[in-house]
């Protein structure tokens, strides 16, 4: 079964095309920072290797161009866009809608923009992919895989807000969690490597959009995203927690409208409110030119995620391991030296060689006096997608 796997996030595209069952892969690459003058575009295929600079605006002009080179007569790996039987998609938010991966069809995608007001950053660009690559593969079957569905196991106790109970019973408000393709797929890794049957891990998803999750036994049980991917941790231009206070501040006495406090917590914050810089690259090369606004906003990054790895740790009295995974879990080693300075406490202790070593799908960085692993893991949503693509199919 030929599968295209299109992952939209908030500011980049993930691709692949897999042959299933034997998750062959026959081509891949990465759109990033859509919606810049230099948005850089990579494409692998056998022998061919591209990567270029240019300009791209919306992610549908992203899609478009991707397509246009696995199509390319020389460097591209279909003749025509029949050869996709199916292509699995990422969705963000499914809320108590999709617990599981789904056919799409018009009910599901009036679903997925019915939930575009809680996850306003991603699941349009979500439904654009869906609708595009409907229109430029009209004989594969869409499929969709929600980011919400791992998050279903985290117990009412820890979703549930402390509001009145109507608006949790009757309005479904409560922590649906997301990146869950990517923390179900690392945390499976992190067990499967460390041949455990209990294990209690926490997994660390970086990227753009950021989030940290408790993992007991497998499973989900608390999460630092919430009702929408907004809260928690320090993202790319998204604020993570805040006192609710600060909006009725903006509301009442500095004149914003709920409209603009919206696009100021979700776009105009995190670490570009910080620094003026939304890609941690640029961010940290601020920061080693004596950046004093970019130091601090690394320092602030990692203090909130030592927070959430405390609590997680006390939520699951104990921990086996730390999964540090996604765009800068994987590739930053400013950040995971931040974060697991002075965790000794915890019995986390990082090896400042081996977290300068280069990444080959997983690697351990802690010392070997450490009591809990530290583990980097290239996380593949997009091999998870295809999985459950190919069983919903077979």
């Amino acid at each position: 079964m030929n599968i295209l796997v299109i992952n939209s996030g908030s500011s980049s595209i993930k691709f692949q095309f897999i042959k299933m069952p034997s998750e062959e892969l026959i081509c891949h690459g990465l759109l990033e920072r859509i919606g810049h003058d230099d948005a850089i575009l990579q494409y692998k295929a056998n022998t061919v290797s591209i990567k270029k600079t240019e300009s791209i605006s919306t992610h549908k002009e992203g899609l478009k161009k991707i397509v246009e080179l696995l199509l390319h007569p020389d460097k591209g790996v279909i003749q025509d866009t029949d050869d996709i039987e199916v292509v699995g998609h990422r969705v963000v938010h499914g809320g108590n809608s999709f617990s599981n991966t789904t056919l799409i069809n018009s009910e599901v995608k009036e679903e997925i923009r019915a939930y575009t007001a809680l996850a306003p950053l991603h699941n349009p660009n979500n439904l654009e992919g869906i609708l595009i690559a409907e229109q430029l593969f009209p004989l594969a079957k869409q499929i969709a895989v929600f980011d919400t569905a791992f998050h279903q196991t985290i117990p009412e106790k820890a979703k549930k807000y402390a509001i009145p109970n109507s608006l949790y019973k009757e309005q479904n408000i409560q922590v649906y969690g997301f990146h869950g393709t990517s923390h179900k797929y690392v945390s499976e890794k992190a067990i499967e490597y460390l041949q455990l049957e209990k294990s209690k891990i926490i997994s660390i998803h970086l990227g753009n959009g950021c989030s940290i999750t408790a993992v007991l036994d497998g499973k989900s049980i608390d999460h630092s995203l919430g009702f929408a991917p907004s809260n928690g941790l320090i993202m790319g231009s998204r604020s993570g927690d805040i006192d609710h206070s600060i909006v009725f501040y903006l509301v009442n006495n500095l004149g914003y409208n709920l409209d603009k406090v919206n696009a100021l917590l979700t776009k105009e914050s995190g670490m570009l409110g910080l620094t003026g810089y939304s890609d941690l690259r640029d961010i940290q090369r601020e920061a080693e030119n004596g950046n004093s606004d970019c130091t601090l906003a690394l320092e602030m990054n990692a203090y909130r995620i030592k927070k959430f790895i405390g609590a997680y740790t006390a939520t699951m009295n104990g921990l086996d391991a730390i999964i540090f995974t996604a765009g800068i879990g994987e590739n930053s080693s400013v950040i995971r030296k931040l974060v697991c300075t002075d965790m000794d406490v915890f019995g986390i202790v990082l090896d400042d060689i081996k977290n300068e070593q280069p990444l080959n799908d997983i690697k351990e960085i802690n010392t070997s006096a450490s009591e809990v692993k530290i583990l980097v893991i290239s996380t593949n949503e997009e091999l998870e997608i295809a999985k459950q693509a190919f069983v919903l199919l077979t």
